[in-house]
């Protein structure tokens, strides 16, 4: 991985080009520390990418193919590597923007699904390949994927590991939206000030509201959103939000 700080901006490429950007399980790891740390004191926005001209492939072939001795083995290896990168993603309260630069493929596209928000170079191709080499959707897929395209497309990409293209991307939602790519870092950036100019702290709390919430009864989703909402309703930004309206100023967050 390479990890750079740019101005409140913590920013994740892959750094793989000449193998698309697979992932071993090393910067699985490096991943995960990375959002671990990661705090709306420190940062605005992380923005996830990939070096070249690929996102992510997936998962690195050469540790595919070193089959670990034990299931409880083959656990214990993802849950501290891949999985524990998507638990850092998703608890997160730093909001996390995929720029997928390129193929998505594997655990690259679960990783998009995991994102908070996308946007794709329209030449982009995706795959939930995990079927091809005889995996369960991992690094996030079974969880997200179904919640942002459906049941029945989530099934459907993952039962055939078929390839489609960024426009299909947008059109299940996998993405928010698909620009010529020499237009894709102007509009993550766009996105990127966008988010800088907000309350990041209650963004994160907006974040974690929905995720706590995918599996909740509404009485108890409900209750969840009041709690949150109750923190927000006490905090700076809050106060700033409504003296800069009644000010009619823009607040300063």
């Amino acid at each position: 991985m390479r990890i750079t700080d740019d101005d409140g901006v913590l920013r994740l490429t892959f750094d793989r080009p000449d193998a698309l950007n697979a992932i071993t399980g090393e910067a699985a790891v490096e991943l995960a520390d990375a959002i671990e740390d990661a705090t709306p004191a420190e940062y605005d926005a992380i923005v996830l990418t990939g070096a070249g001209d690929a996102f992510s492939a997936g998962g690195d072939l050469e540790m595919l193919a070193e089959t670990p001795d034990t299931s409880q083995d083959a656990y214990e290896e993802v849950t501290a590597s891949f999985g524990r990168a998507v638990e850092a993603m998703l608890e997160c309260r730093v909001p996390i923007v995929a720029k997928v630069n390129g193929d998505a493929i594997g655990a690259g596209l679960s990783l998009v699904a995991v994102s908070d928000i996308a946007y794709a170079a329209e030449d982009a191709t995706f795959s939930c390949a995990f079927v091809r080499v005889g995996l369960v959707p991992d690094t996030g897929g079974t969880v997200m994927l179904p919640h942002i395209v459906g049941l029945r497309a989530a099934k459907e990409l993952a039962f055939t590991g078929e390839f489609f293209d960024a426009e299909r991307a947008a059109d299940l939602e996998l993405v928010n939206e698909t620009v010529p790519a020499d237009e894709l870092d102007a509009r993550v950036a766009d996105t990127v000030d966008a988010l800088a100019a907000g309350p990041t702290e209650t963004i994160g709390l907006m974040k974690q509201a929905m995720h706590e919430n995918l599996g909740r009864s509404w009485d108890d989703a409900l209750d969840y959103e009041n709690l949150l909402q109750s923190q927000a309703r006490t905090s700076e930004a809050h106060e700033e939000g409504v003296a800069a309206l009644l000010e009619d100023r823009e607040p300063e967050f």
